[in-house]
C-alpha cells in the first residue's frame, strides 16, 4: 500500500482542478482513472470556458474565477488559448432587449454593445444581426489537447501522480480499493462525472442525477476567422444569466412559435473555431438515464439550421460525435459520504467553465483553509 495526502478519483477537468488546488497547498496527490486516457465529457465538448450567460450569482462568480485560472495555467501547461471573449448576436428585437437588460447588470461589466452597423463592419460573416453583445470574459481551448497537457503539467510541475486504467471499487475514510490494489490517503475526492454505478449510487439517486447527451459537429474551414465563439438568440433562453431576466420572457414566447424543433431538442448555437480554421458547432440536449449511442440526423439538421441563420451556408461536415454528462437541477453537488471523503459532481454541463474555482473552494473547506 502507498500513502498520499489526497487521492482524486477521476482525471477529467473536475478531477484535475482538484488535483491542482491540493498540489498548490503542498499536498502529495494521486489521480486515478479507469480509462487509459481522457475520453469523456471533458474532451467531447467545445473547450469553451463560458462566463457570460452563466447563472447570476455564485455560478457566474465561479466562472469568472475559473477563467482567470485558465488564463494563468494555460501558458504554463503549453495550452494555446484559441479564442478570447464571446460574440452574442441578436437576430430578433426581443433578443436585443435581453442584451440591453443584461448590460445593465453586474454581469455586463466590461461588455460592449454593438449595433448592426458595427456588427456588419467587424463581423461580416454574421447574417442579419440587429445588435450584439461583445464580452471579454470567455475563452476557448482545444479540449482534446488541453486535458492531456494539463495532466502532464500537473505531473511535471507539481509532482501529481497519475494511474490510468485503474478501476476504483470502493472508497472509505483513508482508503481506496482499486483493480490494482489498495491505496491509503488522508483524504479522497471522488469526481466520477456521470458514472453513478460504481461509487455512491445512493447519492446520485438522492440528487436526481440523470445523463444529458449532446451532439457535436466539426465543419470544414470557411474563408473567414472568428475572433471569439459565437452564440445567438436560442442561447438567451437556455443560459440562465440571460433566461432569468424578465426581458427573456418575450423572446421565449417568440421562439416557442418559431423554433419549436430547436427547443424540443435543446439546440442552441455555439460556433467556435480551431487553429486549423475548422469550426466546432453545436449543441443539443437529450436527457435519459442511458441515452442512445447514436447521433440523430434530425438533430444535426436543426443544429445546422441554427448555424445557417447566423453564419450562412454551413461548410461540409467533417466529423460528428456525441458526449454525455451528469445532469440535475442546480450547478453541482458536493457531498461528504464518509469522513475525509468528498463526492463532487458538476451537474450543469459547466465543468470546463467552473471547475477550477469550485475545486479551490472544496479543497479549502476540506483542509480548513477558509
Amino acid at each position: 500500500m502507498s500513502q498520499y495526502d489526497l487521492i482524486v478519483v477521476g482525471a477529467g477537468i473536475v478531477g484535475l482542478a482538484h488535483a491542482l488546488a491540493a498540489a498548490r497547498l503542498g499536498k502529495r496527490v494521486l489521480v486515478l482513472d479507469r480509462d487509459a486516457q481522457a475520453n469523456g465529457a471533458s474532451i467531447r465538448n467545445f473547450g469553451f470556458v463560458t462566463v457570460t450567460g452563466q447563472e447570476r450569482g455564485k455560478v457566474w462568480e465561479l466562472a469568472m474565477r475559473s477563467a482567470a485560472r485558465w488564463r494563468e495555467v494555460a501558458p504554463l501547461a503549453g495550452i494555446p488559448i484559441e479564442q478570447q471573449g464571446l460574440l452574442l448576436t441578436a437576430q430578433r428585437p426581443e433578443a436585443v432587449a435581453v442584451i440591453d437588460a443584461f448590460l445593465e447588470t453586474e454581469m455586463g461589466r466590461d461588455c460592449l454593445r454593438l449595433d448592426s452597423t458595427a456588427l456588419a463592419e467587424h463581423w461580416p460573416m454574421v447574417r442579419g444581426g440587429l445588435a450584439a453583445l461583445r464580452s471579454p470574459h470567455d475563452l476557448r481551448v482545444e479540449s482534446a489537447q488541453a486535458i492531456p497537457r494539463l495532466s502532464a503539467w500537473l505531473a511535471a510541475a507539481h509532482g501529481v501522480e497519475f494511474a490510468y486504467g485503474v478501476a476504483v471499487h470502493a472508497v472509505e475514510t483513508g482508503r481506496v480499493e482499486t483493480s490494482r490494489g489498495v491505496h491509503q490517503a488522508d483524504a479522497v475526492i471522488v469526481c466520477p462525472g456521470d458514472d453513478w454505478a460504481s461509487l455512491f449510487p445512493e447519492v446520485y439517486a438522492e440528487a436526481g442525477i440523470t445523463r444529458c447527451k449532446l451532439q457535436m459537429l466539426r465543419l470544414a474551414a470557411p474563408n473567414w476567422r472568428l475572433a471569439s465563439p459565437v452564440m445567438s438568440d436560442l442561447s438567451m433562453v437556455r443560459y440562465l444569466g440571460y433566461a432569468d431576466l424578465p426581458e427573456a420572457a418575450a423572446l421565449r414566447q417568440r421562439l416557442d412559435a418559431e423554433e419549436a424543433a430547436a427547443l424540443a431538442y435543446g439546440v442552441h448555437l455555439i460556433a467556435v473555431q480551431s487553429a486549423d480554421g475548422s469550426l466546432v458547432v453545436g449543441d443539443s440536449h437529450e436527457y435519459a438515464a442511458t441515452p442512445g449511442p447514436f447521433s440523430s440526423t434530425a438533430i444535426d439538421g436543426v443544429m445546422l439550421d441554427a448555424y445557417a441563420q447566423v453564419l450562412g451556408t454551413p461548410p461540409a461536415v467533417i466529423a460528428r460525435w456525441t458526449g454525455t454528462y451528469a445532469s440535475a437541477a442546480g450547478h453541482s453537488i458536493v457531498r461528504t459520504p464518509a469522513e475525509g471523503v468528498r463526492l463532487v459532481v458538476v451537474t450543469s454541463g459547466t465543468g470546463a467553465s467552473t471547475s477550477f474555482a469550485l475545486a479551490e473552494d472544496v479543497v479549502a473547506e476540506l483542509y480548513g483553509k477558509h
